[in-house]
């Protein structure tokens, strides 16, 4: 599944982001196939970014200097779903904010749900009237974004420490710290010599991450060497993010967001690096199921060869004169038949057996249950004369003798029953 991420302008500096009359802006894109490789980026207005595929999907991607990050708990029974939720999340957050709460977005992090009440949650605050037009833009160019992420967000501690990023333009540089843990917000100061010192203590080790546009201007205040972090692989990696801003106001339909999980999760097992174990245990699995069918299906063929072989050398070693095999069950009841005949002795298909016993037979019946003529006949015996009712307890009798009796044209043919 194919993945158009845009990073929404901020809405301060040389590049305002505004939506005022007569203006477009410009949304840096990178576009991925599969979540992992970066096949197209640049810089364009709304209408002019790629499409995504039918199948695909669009996730924006906030700055960090456009979030604020809050730490509070929520009261017993007011969860993402709850109609007071914002009512609460204004209250709760109304000491601690700059800005008029009415005025911003509120987003609760991705396991708030299973976090016990009265526990602090992280809470996700940006511009609310400023995520409103850059979404409804987007959704006019054809480009309605379904999952809405922070490029850095709270959590776990990055095994090498503190994380700093350099972004931004040269005129106004920003340095972006995150990886500190789960209890400590990301940190975001524009960049200066006044502010350098400001930052957290790095170690000799630590890297310092720079987008490639403001790679020397970090090198030169922090007198220290960047590494180059260009900004499609920081719109991948924030859209590995399990947080979602699309919430409240903001929030998808339950389809839309059953059918986002879906498929990203299936383009997670596809494409992604931490379930191609499970991948190759797959294949392992169905080549093992393949081999072992193989396996038994010749087991299965030798054995029937085997029996036929069996059956062929007991026909060709009772009667030698047998020289060609073609249906050797049917081929040895002729053989003992033709033997059974020369040596006199009688079948089961003869006149003298069946005449017996449909004597047998018509002697548990009324007197008046007389045949009036019998023929036999290519081993069938013909009773013509006797009436159709009552007969069940007659075929019955045949039948514990291995004889068939059935109605043909007003008469009774009895035959011996084929038997293998």
């Amino acid at each position: 599944m194919s993945t158009l991420l845009i990073s929404l302008p901020m809405a301060n500096g040389p590049d305002t982001g505004a939506l005022g009359a007569g203006t477009a802006p410009s949304y840096s894109y990178a576009l991925s196939p599969d979540g992992e490789a970066i096949s197209q980026q640049g810089s364009t207005t709304a209408g002019l970014l790629p499409q995504p595929g039918r199948t695909g999907e669009v996730v924006a991607v906030v700055p960090a200097a456009m979030l604020s990050w809050q730490r509070a708990p929520l009261p017993q029974g007011v969860g993402l779903g709850s109609p007071r939720l914002r009512a609460v999340l204004e209250g709760v957050l109304e000491e601690h904010l700059l800005d008029d709460p009415a005025q911003l977005h509120f987003a609760l992090q991705p396991d708030a749900a299973h976090i016990a009440a009265g526990e602090p949650i992280w809470i996700a605050c940006c511009p609310r009237a400023w995520l409103r037009e850059h979404l409804q833009n987007l959704e006019s160019a054809g480009r309605a974004v379904a999952r809405v992420v922070p490029s850095h967000a709270p959590g776990e501690p990055s095994p090498d420490g503190a994380q700093l990023l350099i972004t931004a333009s040269p005129e106004w540089p920003q340095a972006v710290v995150y990886g500190t843990g789960p209890d400590n917000a990301v940190l975001v100061l524009p960049l200066s010599r006044d502010t350098a010192p400001l930052l957290p203590a790095l170690d000799a080790d630590s890297v310092v991450h720079a987008e490639p546009a403001v790679a020397s201007t970090a090198e030169q205040l922090l007198q220290r060497p960047a590494r180059l972090y260009p900004q499609a692989q920081s719109l991948l990696d924030a859209a590995r993010s399990d947080w979602d801003l699309a919430q409240l106001e903001f929030a998808n339909s339950g389809r839309n967001r059953l059918q986002r999980r879906l498929g990203s999760g299936l383009n997670d097992v596809l494409h992604a690096p931490a379930w191609k174990p499970a991948r190759w245990g797959v294949v392992a699995l169905a080549l093992i199921a393949l081999i072992g069918a193989n396996i038994w299906a010749w087991q299965e063929r030798q054995q029937l060869r085997a029996k036929a072989a069996l059956v062929r050398n007991t026909l060709t070693t009772t009667f030698p004169k047998v020289q060609v095999v073609v249906d050797a069950p049917v081929q040895m009841a002729r053989e003992v038949a033709n033997l059974r005949q020369a040596s006199g002795g009688l079948t089961a298909g003869d006149a003298e057996p069946l005449l017996a016993a449909a004597g047998e037979a018509l002697a548990a019946l009324p007197a008046s249950a007389t045949p009036s003529g019998i023929e036999y006949s290519n081993s069938e015996l013909r009773l013509r004369g006797l009436p159709t009712d009552g007969f069940d307890a007659f075929r019955t009798k045949l039948q514990a003798q291995g004889l068939r009796a059935d109605m043909q044209n007003d008469q009774w043919v009895i035959r011996a029953e084929a038997r293998p």
